[in-house]
């Protein structure tokens, strides 16, 4: 019996010797027919060229310039001559069964996207996302991140969205949803290619038998760049996702977000982030309304349903905000969610 082929795409930029042990990793897995596609988006480290020398095997794709996480990762997908696709990224290890148990899943429940138990790999018991869920306001978030891996983390389960650190589906699937998203260049990517599943009936899985071990954004951590991106583009999210009607709904309550988010950014001395989002947004309406009628016109699942299957609450990383702070933004959120709910 013919394996079906597995296409495994590694985008990097200047990941260094993390780059090298994932590759290490996936070379000891059990399921034998893979292929490796390397993209690499104008590294200067040179961490692509030593590993296509150690490992002759994979497919080196060049890029003259940093294309960004998105279309980085596309380049990539066009590439693969695999029935399944899998995106991964160089911070990352896996395990050896990590294959097998994807397609166990897969077979099982069906047509989708599917994430992994990740672990992190500085503490290999600590939970780095049990589940990737979004909130009503467009806040996405790693379920479990930075507790004790433990028995409850051990369930498979739905989610909003599969974690971009490790995504595995079909090629089909893919072919159906569409790639990524290159507006976003990074971050919130994982989330609007699952919001945008949702709203074709294709759902989000954790496998929580698939273990990956995740270093977790090395090349970026918490910036005002990286703000910024996740900022502009959760606003993008929304103008491009949600339908005129339901946006009207939820306008007041997305309103007194704005101003927590703005009080935020100005006690992070990023104001000019802030500000930069909206003038962004403002110079590419004519993109974001082109956007906004192409998705419309696919959308077969309501606003209401999707949106009952959000997150009432999000889980603020310590790096982002201490605990107080957090418990309170999230009473708010908490509270606001569920009137908001209630009107959609």
């Amino acid at each position: 019996m013919k394996i079906p082929k597995i296409s495994i795409i590694i985008l990097n930029y200047n990941a260094g010797d993390l780059l090298e042990k994932c590759i290490s990793s996936i070379v000891k897995s059990n399921y034998e027919n893979i292929e490796i596609i390397l993209v690499d988006n104008a590294s200067q480290d040179h961490s692509h060229i030593k590993c296509k020398e150690k490992f002759s095997q994979i497919k080196l794709i060049e890029n003259k310039e940093n294309l960004g996480y998105c279309e980085g990762n596309n380049i990539g997908i066009k590439s693969a001559n695999g029935e399944y696709i899998i995106i991964l990224n160089p911070d990352t290890e896996v395990e050896s069964n990590w294959i097998e148990e994807f397609i166990k899943e897969f077979n099982n429940h069906g047509d989708g996207l599917y994430q992994p138990k990740l672990l992190t790999v500085s503490d290999k018991s600590r939970i780095n996302s049990a589940g990737n869920m979004m909130n009503i306001f467009g806040f996405g978030f790693s379920s479990g991140k930075g507790k004790k891996d433990s028995k409850k983390f051990g369930n498979f389960k739905p989610i909003n969205y599969a974690s971009g650190a490790c995504l595995f589906t079909s090629k089909k699937i893919l072919d159906k949803i569409g790639l990524f998203d290159p507006y976003l260049f990074a971050y919130h990517d994982d989330l609007e290619l699952g919001w945008r599943a949702l709203q074709l009936g294709i759902k989000s899985f954790y496998v929580p038998t698939v273990i990956v071990y995740h270093a977790e954004s090395f090349s970026f951590k918490w910036s005002s760049k990286k703000f910024y991106l996740l900022e502009r583009n959760r606003w993008y999210c929304i103008l491009t996702h949600y339908s005129k009607s339901t946006f009207y709904k939820i306008l007041p309550g997305l309103i007194i977000v704005e101003i927590i988010m703005i009080l935020y950014f100005l006690s992070k001395g990023m104001l000019k982030e802030k500000i930069q989002v909206l003038k962004d947004l403002i110079k590419d309406r004519k993109l974001i309304k082109k956007r906004y009628n192409e998705l419309e016109k696919r959308k077969i699942i309501s606003d209401k349903k999707i949106i009952e299957e959000f997150s009432n609450f999000i889980e603020v990383p310590s790096e982002v905000s201490n605990s107080s702070s957090s418990k309170l933004f999230n009473k708010i959120i908490n509270f606001l969610g569920n009137i908001t709910k209630k009107i959609i």
